[in-house]
């Protein structure tokens, strides 16, 4: 049995969710809209203010959807309440970010500036030149713009540069060691 999946979901006020054809959630809250389509063995049942996902029986197959099914209705419903934010930190002398209208500009020790275009649905703000904030109400997509910016300049192992998620330690290595 899957403990994450028979846990029921709390429907918070002024959150509407629908169950369409083919399994298709469609999540409505004060912050957007968001839609998923989930596995067709999925049972979604709605009674009053909790969501219970349900499966048909114990196919392997079923047993592997049930918890991510539930998790995946979860993530849109609090990211249409409360929204996701994902916080990027950039080190290193002479790297930089800006924001300039819904372009991210990022310096990285490469010979041009690289300009990321913010995807629909996502915003970024640079508090100030070393940090770089990602807000959006999609989980997932969130995160894949997250790690497209860390992908410009992950961080080194000798040195610790390069575009770091806030909280992420990086285990420096020692460098060469002098001759005998």
């Amino acid at each position: 049995m899957s403990r994450i999946g028979v846990r029921p979901i709390t429907i918070p006020a002024g959150v509407e969710v629908t169950v369409g054809d083919d399994n298709v959630i469609k999540v409505k809250g004060p912050k957007g809209e968001l839609c998923q389509k989930i596995g067709a063995g999925m049972k979604v049942e709605i009674e009053g203010e909790t969501l219970k996902v349900s499966r048909p029986d114990d196919n392997r197959q079923n047993r592997s959807q049930h918890g991510l099914a539930r998790t995946l209705i979860n993530n849109m419903i609090e990211g249409v309440t409360k929204g996701y934010e994902r916080k990027l930190n950039i080190v290193g002398v002479g790297y930089s970010a800006a924001k300039q209208g819904n372009t991210l500009v990022l310096k990285l020790g490469y010979s041009h500036p690289i300009e990321l275009v913010d995807p629909a649905g996502i915003t970024t703000e640079t508090p100030d030149a070393t940090t770089v904030i990602i807000k959006g109400i999609d989980k997932a997509q969130v995160g894949n713009y997250a790690a497209d910016v860390r992908g410009w300049r992950p961080p080194e192992p000798y040195k610790g540069k390069g575009v770091l998620y806030d909280g992420e330690v990086v285990h420096k290595k020692e460098g060469k060691s002098a001759a005998k």
